[in-house]
């Protein structure tokens, strides 16, 4: 990812944009009529409750224990385009200042998100930010945490939590999913726990730290310098002395795998790519986003995994998933 405070210009403004629309939402709103304080309890189980993760894969976690009584809609969802140019529109403002429920990342992957919450404050409205639900400081080098085995686990029990507070009728079920959802990241478990087995020290080739704490999982030794990863994931050119260390860990065969970020490819990616493939090392592209329509979230990391572990055992490359 390029981390870049271009991503706030199209948010900036939004404040009277987001102020109209709740102009507009107010003036809309029928009268009390004196119903019943049971019927309005009845219709808050059967109202969906408007959710939306900043990224599809925070959707979809959130999709999986919301179930029938959530609507979700994912910010960043297009794994063909590069999240990092991403700007929000009025629309997405309008989208985002109107939902109960937000889960982003935070690290600074995200900040555009902080930004129309701010422009739009809503006591009613919970917020998941990740970085703050695992504890972690501004300094976090890799803002990557969806690939972090332990990260979605918290970030579903905290889901099911907050959605239980808006709909306390449906809190055991919104509970059940979530214990149904942290079960099912087994086989990511188990794929991981056998590649580190089978595998152990694993050398590999990097071009961001995009998947990098699921290299980290699988006990794999990542040789390219993290000052190289930072710099292309900032969108900075690497030094020439890094770069010079980069090629020669295909050109003198000191990796057994290449991993890069699908999504963001430059002239320089792409000769690494170029490189590896002349020195007979597979590539494998990972995705900052969820690649869709066929995956969930538990799949695409199983088959991230599967990947890897195609391109050491067989030397197979993996471009797309």
């Amino acid at each position: 990812m390029r981390i870049r405070s271009g991503l706030l210009a199209a948010a900036l403004p939004l404040s009277a944009v987001l102020l109209a629309s709740a102009c507009s939402s107010s003036s809309s709103t029928p009268a009390a009529t004196g119903a019943s304080g049971t019927a309005s309890a009845a219709a808050a189980s059967t109202v969906k409750i408007t959710a939306i993760g900043a990224e599809n894969e925070y959707a979809n976690v959130i999709s999986q224990i919301g179930g029938k009584y959530v609507n979700v809609s994912a910010i960043m969802s297009n794994p063909n385009t590069d999240p990092h140019t991403f700007e929000a529109s009025p629309a997405v403002a309008r989208e985002v200042s109107a939902a109960q429920l937000v889960v982003q990342n935070g690290v600074g992957y995200d900040t555009f998100m902080n930004t129309i919450e701010s422009a739009a404050p809503s006591s009613a409205r919970k917020v998941i930010d990740v970085q703050t639900l695992l504890g972690l400081p501004d300094s976090t080098p890799n803002p990557h945490l969806w690939y972090k085995p332990t990260t979605m686990p918290a970030v579903a029990k905290a889901v099911a939590t907050d959605l239980g507070q808006i709909d306390p009728a449906q809190a055991s079920y919104f509970k059940a999913n979530a214990a149904s959802f942290v079960s099912s990241l087994s086989g990511w478990n188990s794929a991981i726990a056998a590649f580190k087995s089978a595998h152990p020290g694993v050398t590999v080739a990097t071009t961001e730290p995009v998947a990098d704490y699921m290299l980290q999982a699988v006990g794999a030794d990542n040789l390219t310098p993290f000052t190289l990863q930072a710099d292309i994931m900032n969108g900075v050119d690497p030094s020439p002395q890094n770069t010079a260390l980069q090629n020669s860990l295909f050109t003198q065969h000191k990796v057994k795998v290449f991993v890069y970020n699908q999504q963001v490819t430059d002239s320089l990616t792409e000769s690494f790519i170029k490189l590896a493939q002349q020195n007979g090392i597979p590539v494998v592209g990972v995705y900052e986003t969820m690649p869709t329509p066929g995956y969930n979230y538990q799949s695409w990391m199983v088959a991230e995994v599967n990947a890897l572990n195609k391109a050491v055992t067989s030397k197979v490359s993996t471009v797309h998933l």
